[in-house]
């Protein structure tokens, strides 16, 4: 009886050492939710961390280069996480067709993909149906609209 017990439990052993040894060799962000400082940003929606990982932030979208709100969305980030320990958060995919790890960012607390929305520097985007944070992220993106805060919604931009 003691030996089948004990190839059950060797294997569970050799698999937890050989998966702790991956994670701790990418340095990539996991499925669970980790903190990382923010290295680099790419443009409103999308940062880099340590490690080099690409994260896309999810429920919100915003301009790309060349586009009215690109530079300020951009100049946003950067304020409010480069170089700041984040919280990332996952929800549904892990990446995107890009190989960017898709997250709700936290600084200090604060959801930042929510933030943006909310400072009218990004619309409302989701991925799937049930996304956690959707009906405050689209509740935000209602205000900022009819109050026409930031360069989304501002009455110069109202064409966009």
């Amino acid at each position: 009886m003691v030996k089948k017990r004990v190839f059950p439990v060797a294997f569970l052993l050799v698999l937890a050492v050989f998966l702790s040894g991956y994670v701790a060799q990418t340095g990539n962000v996991i499925n669970t939710g980790e903190t990382k400082v923010v290295t680099k940003v790419t443009d409103g929606d999308t940062v880099m961390v340590e490690g080099g990982s690409r994260v896309r932030l999810l429920g919100m979208d915003t301009d790309e280069r060349g586009y009215p709100c690109y530079a300020e969305a951009k100049k946003r980030m950067e304020e409010l996480v480069l170089n700041k320990e984040a919280y990332l958060e996952p929800e549904g995919e892990d990446k995107d067709q890009y190989g960017r790890y898709l997250r709700y960012i936290f600084v200090d607390g604060e959801n930042i993909n929510l933030r943006m929305v909310q400072e009218g520097l990004a619309i409302a985007s989701f991925y799937q149906e049930d996304s956690k944070y959707k009906a405050e992220i689209i509740a935000a993106e209602k205000n900022a609209m009819e109050k026409k805060i930031g360069c989304k919604w501002s009455a110069s931009d109202e064409a966009l």
